[in-house]
Parts: C-alpha cells; structure tokens; sequence
C-alpha cells in the first residue's frame, strides 16, 4: 500500500523565522511517525526547513523542483523530481500527497490550496490568520480544515489517515479533470 505522503507547502523566500521553525518541527513530527515528507524542494523558506526537520527524524524527503536541473533542489530531498514545469509543477506537489498542511502564505502556496480543492484534496492550515481561514473555507468547506500547533496538525492528519484509505488517494479520478 506504501506510506503515507505528507505535503508541506509554504512560502519560499518570504518564509518568516517562526514559520520555518514550524515546518521544521512538522517535519520531524511527520517523519516520526515514518510517513513521507513532500515539499517544493528548493533550498530555502518552508520547503527546506520541513525536509531538515524531516531528515533529524530519520525521515524521507520528495522534492519536486519548479526548473529543469537540481541546482536550487535542498541538499535534504532525499528524491528530486526534476519538472521543468515553473509553477506548474504545484498540480504535482499536490496530486502527489494524501494530504497538505499549509504554513505561512504566498501567491504559490495560495494555487496550492486552490489546487488542492479544486482536487477534492485535505487541506490543513496551520497557524493561518483568519482572513486566510476565512477565504480558503469558502472555497473548500469541509476540504479546508485548521490547527494552531504541530500535536493537533498531527492528529488531523492521523486521524485522516484511519477513515481514508491511502490507495484511494491514487485511484479515483479527480473532478478537477471532469471540468
């Protein structure tokens, strides 16, 4: 059946010191559990913290680059999936995990999430201010769920985890692609 895909989307450059030190934490929380991390995979912002956090818990590490090389990839993605696409390569990010948790915002990560609905995927916003929340359930509802800290991000998605089989993440077709 294989193990469970955790993505960790988030802010880049723009990534604020508290943000990153909550990915890191995440990471490491999701590795513990042995499940898989899946970022952006760049060197910086919330896609590198999530995958150090990840490799201090004995974790695996997918990052899936924007460019058509690794030279911007982390030296913590364990796999680099090499797109070429830009932004494009967010529909990969997001198709590819059984959940995302959302940290910090930016116009990136925001496609993320949209994608995400859109795909009729589990969104959780961790530590999102309310006018984030607020947008985000409006366009998701019950896709779209909220935590304040990484224990109650964790049992989201562990409790996600039990009610949904992992090989109907892979299996069903998207309503995205029937628009």
């Amino acid at each position: 059946m294989g193990k469970p895909i955790i993505g960790i989307m988030g802010p880049g450059e723009n990534a604020r010191p508290e943000e990153n030190e909550m990915a890191f934490a995440l990471g490491k929380a999701i590795a513990d559990r042995g499940w898989i991390v899946l970022t952006g995979g760049r060197s910086f912002g919330i896609m590198e913290a999530a995958m150090k956090g990840a490799h201090e818990g004995n974790g695996l590490t997918i990052g899936v680059l924007p460019s058509d090389d690794a030279s911007q990839a982390s030296d913590d993605a364990d796999i680099k999936i090499i797109t070429g696409l830009g932004s494009g390569r967010n529909i990969i990010n997001v198709l590819s995990s059984h959940i995302l948790v959302v940290i910090g915002m930016a116009a990136g990560t925001a496609s993320e999430v949209a994608l995400a609905i859109k795909a009729s995927k589990k969104v959780i916003l961790l530590h999102q201010d309310e006018i984030t929340i607020r947008f985000f359930k409006n366009l998701g509802t019950y896709k779209v769920m909220v935590a304040n800290t990484i224990d109650e991000t964790m049992q989201i998605i562990a409790d996600y985890l039990k009610v949904t089989p992992l090989a109907s993440h892979h299996n069903r077709t998207s309503s995205a692609s029937a628009e």
